[in-house]
């Protein structure tokens, strides 16, 4: 996705914030605000904003996940579910 298209001043988002939060919800594609001429800030929707976080959280799992692969910290699936069905099993 390019960002080029979705630059505006400070001085558009003060002036047309409604229009701006209504246009965010409807696109969903995050403005890049400038100020002076620089990348000041990034706004999206809630929605986009969520959905960005939980992908994040998953992706750390998966890191996570391969860090304990890659340091041996793994339990073949048969004795893990051995192990819960156990738990499970009235007594």
């Amino acid at each position: 996705m390019r960002y080029s298209s979705q630059v505006k001043p400070i001085s558009y988002l003060k002036a047309n914030a409604a229009e701006v939060l209504l246009d965010l919800a409807e696109r969903r594609q995050p403005l890049v605000i400038t100020q002076n001429g620089e990348a000041k800030a990034v706004i999206q929707d809630v929605a986009s904003f969520e959905e960005t976080q939980e992908a994040l959280a998953l992706l750390k799992l998966l890191a996570i996940g391969n860090q304990d692969i890659e340091a041996g910290r793994t339990k073949a699936a048969r004795s893990v579910i051995a192990r819960l069905k156990k738990k499970a099993a009235p007594n």
